[in-house]
């Protein structure tokens, strides 16, 4: 188990244009480790004065900073990477304490992840955007402005860097709040910040509930944008909220992905794959593949080998490398997906392995054993529901429409999976799916490439020149004739 200074784990600050802000008198949050179940620090709850000081600041940077070229915004990027480097260790092992997830997935994804996303944005300012000519037109791209990132629990930094990044690539200001259950890392960000003497106002961070510091920023008439990554009964009210300034808004929402697996697939490895997507991240991972959906004729051999996957997971310390599932973020959470593992078990699925007991040999923190049911029915509410642990529905299907079918039959629309040794099959079945991205045959992350969710899965893209055209807002400039708007050179 790690311990950390209490520089890094008892954050009674702030950090608004660019200073940390004492906050006397304020609401304080105990931060609880998820497998110890005892509170290792605190963070400061920010008010409406705190959101207002940090609009503010943005607002008062925006013009400065979106007026530098596109080679001084990267070097200050640059800056930031090279303040972070030397904290990655740190970085890793503060997520996994704040989120219990197993130090060997921590390091990789939640620390040296958002550090390379960070990084690859020096590459975007050099690429573009650049102008378009249409006719006797000019199309110019610009900055929307102040942005309020949002961001979820589950992948702390990842999330904040992918809303930080573009935003500030494009040029425009921020006002970050971090998921109050796992901020820590934030303000690390903010440590570096510091450091480099970033520029003041830029990013500002504002720790606190979604009620208080989140309904602020998304109904704050100073801000332009709202960027948002959570739960769709959330994303609902926020887009409720944000219409009263009719501000846009960018939403990566739940989901409820699918891996289809066809009867030409390399079958073991597709099953095996598609456990190893489910429980990344004891299953608290919103493109989770928490559907499994398999020829019917097929459907017994599945559930043999996917607990026989399972039962290859470790489960225990998150800091002990050979751990690969941890226990889930926070005990309420824990408790309402014990909650769906009984609404399984209640509605007519077939449990095959794990259940509402304690993992074996453990007797403390907030764990879930990893659970596989077959016999699912599209019908099933665990079928339907974002579930966010480590529960996995695997679904018989008639034949390949069928299985498009029951794959396309949620109100989500995030991830998918395809799996076949047709790739002309693969590709024509991925391109029937509803969603914003498709592995296929077990295809790599790539953290350049656009994602984000069709139907109630979310509204516009992350990650890559995707990302920052969100941040951005379109203008004709209009001229006499062809010759003056191609003569018009960009800054």
């Amino acid at each position: 188990m790690s311990h950390f200074p209490t520089s890094l784990t008892e954050r009674h600050q702030h950090f608004i244009n660019g200073a940390f802000t004492a906050a006397p008198g304020q609401g304080r949050m105990d931060l609880v480790n998820p497998y110890t179940e005892g509170v290792f620090g605190a963070i400061a709850l920010g008010t409406q004065a705190d959101v207002d000081a940090a609009v503010a600041a943005a607002r008062a940077a925006f013009p400065a900073w979106s007026a530098l070229s596109r080679a001084e915004r990267a070097g200050w990027i640059g800056k930031l990477v090279g303040a972070l480097k030397p904290k990655l260790e740190t970085i890793g092992a503060l997520e996994s304490t704040e989120m219990g997830t197993p130090i060997s997935f921590s390091m990789r994804a939640h620390a040296q992840g958002p550090l390379m996303m960070l990084a690859g944005h020096m590459e975007f300012l050099a690429k573009g955007p650049h102008d378009e000519l249409i006719g006797n037109s000019r199309v110019v791209r610009e900055p929307i402005g102040v942005v309020a990132a949002i961001t979820a629990w589950n992948y702390p930094l990842m999330l904040l860097i992918g809303k930080i990044a573009p935003a500030i690539t494009a040029g425009c200001t921020v006002v970050a709040k971090p998921g109050e259950m796992a901020p820590l890392t934030a303000m690390i960000v903010a440590d570096a910040m510091a450091e480099v003497g970033f520029p003041k106002g830029v990013i500002n961070i504002v720790n606190g509930t979604g009620l208080a510091v989140g309904e602020a920023l998304v109904t704050h008439p100073g801000v332009d944008m709202v960027s948002y990554t959570g739960s769709t009964v959330t994303g609902r009210r926020l887009m409720a909220a944000a219409s009263s300034t009719v501000k846009k808004v960018s939403l990566e929402l739940g989901g409820k992905s699918a891996s289809v697996i066809l009867d030409d697939a390399p079958f073991e490895q597709a099953v095996r794959g598609s456990v190893q997507g489910c429980f990344l991240n004891a299953g608290q991972t919103c493109i989770a593949l928490t559907r499994m959906i398999v020829p019917a004729h097929l459907h017994a051999q599945a559930l043999e080998i996917a607990a026989d996957e399972v039962s290859k997971l470790v489960i225990g310390d998150p800091m002990n490398p050979a751990t690969t599932l941890g226990p889930l973020a926070f005990g309420k959470h824990r408790e309402r997906v014990l909650d769906y593992i009984r609404i399984g078990q209640e509605g007519g699925a077939k449990l095959v392995t794990g259940g509402t007991d304690m993992p074996a040999g453990i007797d403390q923190g907030f764990f879930v054993q990893p659970t596989v049911f077959g016999d699912v029915a599209s019908s099933m509410r665990i079928a339907q529901e974002e579930i966010f642990g480590p529960v996995l529905s695997i679904m018989p299907a008639k034949d390949e429409a069928d299985a498009v079918a029951i794959a396309n039959g949620t109100i989500y629309g995030l991830n998918g999976a395809v799996w076949s040794t047709d790739m002309a099959r693969a590709v024509r079945l991925a391109r029937q799916l509803q969603c914003g991205k498709v592995d296929i045959n077990g295809g790599g992350f790539n953290m350049n490439a656009p994602a984000g969710g069709f139907k109630q899965s979310g509204i516009g893209r992350e990650r890559g020149h995707y990302a920052i055209e969100e941040f951005m807002q379109v203008k004709s400039l209009q001229f006499n004739n062809d010759e003056l708007a191609n003569a018009s050179s960009p800054d």
